[in-house]
């Protein structure tokens, strides 16, 4: 397998973590892999990590937009903060 220069790169500096599963996710992540969703465990288990961030990053956001205290003109609310 051909490692782009940015997944080089990017797991450069990675930790090692070792984290009990039961054997059920782990069947789980070896149909994935069977199912051509990923290479391997280790690539999986980052990518759901990497989206569960992404995804509680777009909730923080989808959150704040919803606050009516955050609304309006940005002149207005810095003077709130004042």
């Amino acid at each position: 397998m051909i490692l782009s220069y940015y997944y080089i790169i990017q797991f450069k500096f990675m930790t090692t973590i070792s984290v009990p599963i039961p054997a059920n996710l782990e069947e789980g992540l070896n149909n994935l892999i069977l199912n051509g969703k990923g290479s391997n465990k280790a690539e999986l288990v980052r990518r759901a990590i990497s989206k569960m961030i992404e995804d509680e990053a777009v909730q923080t956001v989808l959150r704040a937009m919803e606050e009516p205290t955050l609304r309006g003109d940005l002149r207005e609310l810095a003077k709130k903060f004042k």
